[in-house]
């Protein structure tokens, strides 16, 4: 663990303090504020439906890679229960729910041979139940829920045919869904897929054997897949059913931790790595030059066909924040895994006499740090020239605890801390001119957290594991009620 050196940069140097009391009223009446899930994370019902197996259903399904021996079986079967979930989403005053499809429930192999109509029921039957409500869906098309069949018949990622079957999946969802989804967000967090599958292995497919080239295969062929996926709804959709359509990216900030030039440097890499890998081509043609330097041939290349797909295939950016990172430069890096150790950098939280960039949140990777979301967004305002924003994941979470009594799990104050603490820095980005169009918060019920199980909970809505999977609205989904509906319906709950 590092020692902190003396000329570490005050976080929060120059800046104007930060609101003490946000309310609805800092926002745009036309600011839209949601709620967030993934499929895999939340439906349930794997084998209903005539839903075909996924990455993760074979990952989870495989001894000794989930920490708590769980799967997503059925999580919190929101198949089955999606009504009650809408109505806790209004009953909280959100105008957006956040939800991705799983591509094996429309295509149960992958290949786009015969679409599932009881996969296409189910969807339009939540879409339906959410614009009831007054509800907008934003959809994401793929967060991480690859069919099985295109990892196993083909490589998955790894193949540039997929390209071609995410495009006919993709259409099939516009073709079906579009009259009524308005937002379409193509990928989430491509760099997880790409780090976390396919060189780390921790997430599925949990390929780990192959890091220097992997990873990189895979985000070229993410991006290429977002691009054609892209060409077919603005071609084919958008003016006749009047949407939009973006990407979901995630990036943790990075700080420089002192003034010196080589830490600014290392800060910069370090984003560029997270961000520039993926909005760079989108944006100016080809992967950040430091990329280029530091991967040589290991980073594919684009042909001038490709760059023209790519350049600016996105009507807004998706962006999953929720911590931030000291960063210094390292020229010695004794990383096990190949991304971490090309960018020249160390990463700190912590340092010796037991300092922190900020309280640690449940997971060892999240503490709280305000400043970098309003950091994060000013930084792809400048870049990117402006683009509109939609901060599309937000949020922090509790450690599972089978001691606790109900009303403790219930009474979640450092989460309700947390959202006034990054709804005001989200104000304060807006009012500084970022194009910010929306927020969401993640997540909306407690849910299986990937490769943690069911020992994180991230959600506004407590569910009861051991009692039928009932749910529990928690102190911050009151916070979120007072915040959205002011006092016109108070109902007695206090922070």
């Amino acid at each position: 663990m590092a020692k902190i050196p003396t000329n570490v940069i005050s976080s929060q140097s120059n800046e104007s303090p930060p609101l003490l009391h946000v309310s609805r009223t800092h926002f745009p009446p036309q600011f839209v504020f949601g709620v967030a899930t993934s499929a895999y994370q939340v439906e349930g019902a794997w084998n209903e439906g005539n839903r075909g197996p996924s990455i993760w259903d074979a990952f989870t399904h495989t001894e000794g890679k989930i920490r708590d021996g769980s799967n997503g079986d059925v999580a919190v079967d929101q198949y089955h229960r999606y009504k009650e979930d809408v109505d806790l989403i209004a009953m909280m005053g959100f105008g957006a729910y956040r939800f991705s499809i799983s591509w094996s429930r429309i295509f149960p192999d992958g290949l786009g041979t015969k679409v599932n109509d009881e996969g296409i029921k189910y969807y339009n039957n939540l879409i339906n139940a959410l614009l009831e409500k007054g509800i907008q869906p934003y959809v994401t098309l793929y967060h991480w829920d690859l069919p099985l069949h295109l990892q196993e018949s083909m490589g998955g990622w790894l193949n540039k045919d997929i390209v071609k079957y995410f495009t006919i999946y993709a259409e099939t969802c516009f073709a079906n869904f579009g009259d009524r989804v308005k937002n379409w967000i193509t990928n989430n967090e491509p760099l997880q897929t790409a780090v976390n599958g396919h060189c780390i292995g921790i997430f599925a497919p949990g390929n780990k054997d192959n890091p220097s080239t992997e990873p990189y295969l895979a985000s070229h062929h993410q991006l290429l897949a977002h691009a054609s996926a892209v060409f077919i709804y603005r071609t084919k959709y958008k003016e006749l059913q009047g949407g939009q359509i973006g990407i979901t990216v995630d990036c943790e900030w990075a700080e420089p931790l002192s003034e010196s030039t080589d830490d600014k440097n290392a800060a910069q890499r370090r984003l560029d790595f997270q961000l520039g890998w993926y909005l760079d081509p989108i944006f100016f043609g080809d992967y950040p030059q430091t990329m280029r330097e530091r991967l040589g041939e290991r980073l594919p290349k684009f042909s001038a066909e490709e760059k023209d797909l790519l350049h600016n295939s996105v009507d807004f950016l998706g962006l999953n924040h929720y911590t931030a990172r000291y960063i210094t430069h390292k020229t010695e890096n004794n990383e096990n895994h190949a991304f971490y150790a090309a960018q020249g950098v160390e990463i700190i939280a912590e340092w010796e006499d037991g300092g922190k960039i900020g309280e640690r949140a449940a997971s060892e990777w999240l503490y709280v740090v305000p400043w970098g979301i309003k950091k994060t967004l000013a930084y792809i305002s400048q870049r990117y020239n402006n683009p509109p924003i939609y901060v599309t994941e937000n949020g922090m979470d509790d450690e599972d605890d089978d001691s606790a009594e109900l009303h403790e799990m219930l009474d979640d104050k450092m989460r309700v801390n947390f959202y006034k603490e990054y709804v005001a820095a989200v104000a304060e980005s807006l009012k500084d001119g970022v194009n910010l169009k929306g927020y969401f918060a993640w997540s909306l019920v407690d849910n299986f957290e990937w490769q943690q199980g069911y020992t994180k909970r991230f959600g506004l809505v407590y569910v009861d594991y051991k009692n039928g999977l009932a749910r529990h609205p928690k102190s911050s989904a009151y916070w979120w009620m007072r915040f959205l509906k002011g006092d016109k319906e108070k109902d007695g709950k206090e922070e």
